[in-house]
């Protein structure tokens, strides 16, 4: 396979070119971390940006950076964090969940992929931080979309269609964020031993409170099943756990958690893990921990799936009896992850047959290059949707140079 590295925006240009003049379609990568997500692409060439991986500019004053797209997350993570600050939307490191090079995953592939994590339920995604982008459109031409305060955001908001769109309307090449303050503190309210339904009920109950909860999780006693690093102390009592997180000012959180223990107390009783237990916590239910690839529930495949949370318990619960999977409950219900045992479909057409009498949709993460092959990865479209992101498309790439039938068969 032929892998182009480009050392900057013109080389980017040049290789989309290229790739149009010789009708050779072109695969976008940056390390590579998430090349297993998205149907099997047939592809010869690779465009390669990891030489991309410069920080441009970083005003924490201003609370923007921007950065080129194939830096390492882990990298812009930590100069961010130097100045006590982070990216709101919680991005994910599907690095566990698919059994790849811890830190491999790149900025570009962070907002290409559109993966948040718990905090989206109160900041939103990662479209939503991203304030501009420099990228080069399947006609080999470069372009600029937003800018570096929400101000200079006019007309149609682009960078809102690249955010997620998989690699295949553009290549990224330098992308401006949002950051934010780190909170000064943060505490978790546990629940044990409520069944699906009740812990839909609280997470609830505890969204539509007035304080500010930023995180609303619920793990079944049998995803913690061979759990290790920070949920460990919850899988060894073989119980369910429900999640609640609070951050803020230290006086502010103390006296908002006492609020929140109080209206979930019919529930049970509510313990209390905080700052750094709290934080390790929370960032093994972003990138999944129970469904790791090295642990009891790597050899299965893996769903993401999004419904209406009020839906989300007796979905899951459901799921989980009728396939003998298992799953766990992010954003209060609203995102459920699936690990459900192998087959032919990767259980597919139950899956989104089900899932239309509630309006969700659902994306397969992780599976074997045969499944992949064999289902569509990202959810069906309804036709008049598929004609318009078909139109979208086209005025991107005509040609379909870019990341062919990664998202859509070709």
């Amino acid at each position: 396979m032929d892998t182009l590295k480009v050392r900057d925006a013109n080389d980017v240009e040049q290789a989309v070119r290229d790739a149009l003049a010789a009708e050779q379609p072109l695969e976008i990568i940056g390390h590579g971390s998430k090349r297993t997500i998205g149907l099997p692409m047939v592809t010869n060439a690779v465009l390669d940006l990891s030489a991309l991986n410069a920080v441009t500019s970083y005003e924490p004053s201003e609370l923007i950076i921007t950065v080129q797209a194939g830096a390492p997350i882990a990298d812009v993570l930590s100069l961010i964090d130097s100045k006590n600050q982070e990216f709101a939307f919680d991005p994910m490191d599907t690095s566990l969940l698919l059994g790849t090079p811890r830190g491999a995953g790149t900025i570009g592939g962070t907002i290409s992929a559109g993966l948040a994590g718990p905090r989206r339920i109160k900041a939103g995604g990662a479209r939503d931080h991203l304030l501009g982008a420099e990228a080069v459109s399947g006609f080999g031409d470069s372009f600029k979309a937003g800018g570096k305060v929400v101000k200079n955001v006019t007309g149609y908001d682009l960078c809102k269609l690249l955010a997620g769109s998989w690699g295949t309307l553009s290549v990224m090449t330098e992308v401006t964020l949002k950051v934010m303050p780190k909170a000064e503190s943060e505490r978790t309210l546990v629940l044990r031993g409520l069944d699906d339904i009740a812990a839909n009920r609280a997470m609830t109950i505890a969204l539509g409170s007035s304080f500010d909860v930023s995180g609303v999780a619920h793990l079944p006693a049998a995803s913690l099943r061979g759990a290790n690093g920070a949920l460990s102390g919850f899988g060894s009592l073989q119980q369910a756990v429900t999640l609640i997180r609070l951050e803020g000012i230290g006086a502010s959180v103390v006296d908002r958690a006492k609020s929140v223990s109080g209206i979930l107390a019919s529930f049970g009783a509510v313990e209390m893990i905080e700052d750094d237990a709290s934080r390790a916590t929370w960032a093994a239910v972003r990138d999944v921990l129970p469904f790791a690839a090295d642990g009891p529930f790597g050899a299965q495949p893996v769903w993401r799936i999004v419904c209406p949370p009020a839906s989300g318990g007796a979905f899951g619960q459901a799921l989980a009896r009728d396939t003998g999977g298992e799953v766990i409950y992010d954003w209060g219900g609203g995102l459920i992850w699936a690990a459900l045992p192998p087959a032919p479909d990767a259980h597919a057409a139950l899956l989104r047959e089900r899932l239309k009498a509630i309006g969700g949709h659902a994306t397969l993460i992780r599976a074997a290059d045969q499944v992949r092959n064999a289902v569509d990865v990202f959810h069906p479209q309804q036709a008049g949707v598929a004609a318009l992101g078909q139109r979208v498309k086209a005025s991107f790439d005509p040609k379909n140079i870019l990341n062919r039938g990664r998202m859509v068969r070709a």
